[in-house]
């Protein structure tokens, strides 16, 4: 698998990422040895979890896997800290927090340090220069090697990655961000992938195929065993099945039709070659699934289909974006 340089750094992963949000939950050990395998084979390094995924399970899972399965050398361990079940506050980015966060990572993982740590979200409640630090400590421990943020809108990345940049002492310049990115989401093109692409920050997509939409398996109702179809995951599906989305989705059957593709292919090979993207996200549940993500590799969109497909999916962005001076 093609290998992308993340950001502004040194540091090398595969253009394709495995996600764990559902490893300890939807998905048990055994199904998560079946994935960690076929990606590993594939040549996959970038593997994305967080300290809250499973209630912890998920790194608990991906430490014991790359003890008796995978070679920790031959993986780029990504993860997260900063987000915390409480409805009072949804993110704590105080130092004390990340840092027994990401203490409490490392054990859960089995391993003495993590190639990418983020901070998983904006903390209004903390100073941004006290978050920022806790990276900076993490990478001068050597408990991390590299840095990035998670869900900061586009001022909020700006300041972050600048700060970064620009204040005295030895700051660990900030890497990635990640945030959700499909042909049914593109709201991050307003503000937060021109950011990234200014400040050298990659781009980790998450949910690149519209939270399953995509590969148009919910064009005739709900499958039986979907997340649409589960009583817990169905309301984070629900905004993309609308009108509009149902164009989109159409559009890209239409492609997969005319390049012998499937839409899955289609709409993760848009994603993966925008400009800022280093690594789409896949959170894939079976062996299976990976297989066909993974298989986009052999596939690049023609000129004429990428435009298509960004004509019918275009985000409706105006003041003050486009044509604000005529108004």
């Amino acid at each position: 698998m093609e290998q992308r340089h993340l950001g502004r750094t040194g540091l090398r992963v595969s253009r394709i990422g495995l996600g764990t949000l559902t490893w300890g939950r939807g998905t048990d050990e055994h199904d998560a040895a079946d994935l960690l395998k076929v990606f590993w084979e594939a040549g996959g390094t970038l593997v994305d979890t967080a300290d809250v995924y499973g209630d912890g399970e998920a790194e608990y899972l991906l430490g014991r896997l790359t003890e008796g399965l995978v070679p920790r050398r031959d993986l780029v361990i990504s993860t997260k800290a900063g987000s915390v079940p409480d409805p009072e506050r949804r993110s704590d980015g105080s130092r004390g927090h990340l840092l027994a966060a990401l203490d409490a990572s490392l054990g859960r993982l089995g391993t003495d340090y993590v190639d990418v740590w983020h901070v998983h979200a904006f903390d209004p409640h903390t100073p941004l220069e006290e978050t920022l630090g806790a990276l900076d400590l993490a990478v001068s421990s050597g408990r991390a090697r590299y840095a990035g943020v998670s869900d900061f809108c586009g001022w909020q990345l700006a300041k972050a990655a600048t700060w970064q940049l620009a204040a005295p002492g030895p700051r660990t310049r900030i890497g990635s961000t990640q945030m959700e990115y499909s042909l049914l989401q593109r709201g991050v093109e307003r503000e937060v992938l021109p950011a990234a692409l200014d400040l050298g920050v990659g781009l980790l997509p998450s949910s690149p195929l519209g939270r399953g939409v995509l590969t148009g398996k919910y064009r005739d109702g709900n499958p039986p065993g979907s997340r649409g179809a589960s009583e817990r995951m169905a309301p984070f599906v629900a905004p993309y099945l609308d009108e509009a989305a149902r164009r989109i989705v159409d559009a890209v059957q239409t492609a997969a039709d005319g390049l012998s593709a499937t839409p899955l292919q289609v709409a993760l090979a848009w994603v993966r070659d925008r400009p800022g993207v280093v690594a789409p996200i896949v959170g894939a549940r079976t062996a299976q699934q990976l297989t066909a993500a993974l298989s986009v590799e052999t596939l690049s969109l023609p000129d004429e289909i990428c435009r298509a497909l960004d004509d019918v999916s275009a985000p409706v962005h105006r003041y003050p974006d486009h044509d604000w001076s005529t108004l």
